[in-house]
């Protein structure tokens, strides 16, 4: 068992300035990887995070680590509330929507910024749904191969592998969408 670092001790004992201090450090990346995995339908990814944050203040008690390992039990919590909150909303479905054949490639420049972002949306999204939340972790908020393994509850090695073949998707799918070339 790790020991706790002053941040997460002060946090424990009520610090407003401490929990300051957690929030600043993960909220941000917590919601970005929320809306990474977020499913059509279901609940908005702000609304995980809050119950997220709010089951993190609840069983702080039960946490021993430092503010680093804090980011992957917070992302643990938001997993399995995303996970319910799928359940709750939805139905699974067979297979998942592919990319049509007319989707848009990254462009350079300011003014397709949001076509570049609903590409990288729909792309994920065609990813299943370990391979999509792995690639979120690694790719999209730059955590490392243990923080994404404590985040998902998974091994590093199951990690590895699922963003090897997440990866290998994604440049598949990259490759359809490019047009045939005249050379």
């Amino acid at each position: 068992m790790r020991a706790d670092d002053e941040l997460v001790t002060a946090a424990k004992r009520g610090d407003s300035t401490a929990w300051r201090e957690l929030y600043r450090a993960h909220a941000g990346r917590l919601l970005l990887w929320l809306e990474a995995r977020a499913v059509p339908g279901s609940e908005a990814p702000e609304d995980l995070a809050a119950a997220a944050w709010l089951v993190a203040a609840e069983r702080v008690a039960d946490f021993s680590g430092t503010s680093s390992d804090f980011g992957g039990w917070l992302f643990g919590i938001a997993r399995n509330h995303a996970s319910n909150a799928y359940r709750r909303t939805t139905t699974r479905t067979k297979g998942l929507e592919t990319l049509g054949a007319d989707a848009t490639l990254v462009l350079p420049g300011p003014e397709h910024r949001l076509i570049a972002e609903e590409w990288v949306h729909e792309a994920l999204a065609a990813l299943p749904p370990r391979e999509r939340d792995v690639i979120a972790c690694t790719e999209v908020l730059d955590l490392d191969i243990s923080g994404t393994a404590a985040a998902l509850g998974m091994t590093a090695v199951a990690v590895r592998v699922a963003r090897h073949r997440g990866l290998k998707r994604l440049r598949n799918l990259l490759d359809a969408d490019r047009p045939p070339r005249d050379d």
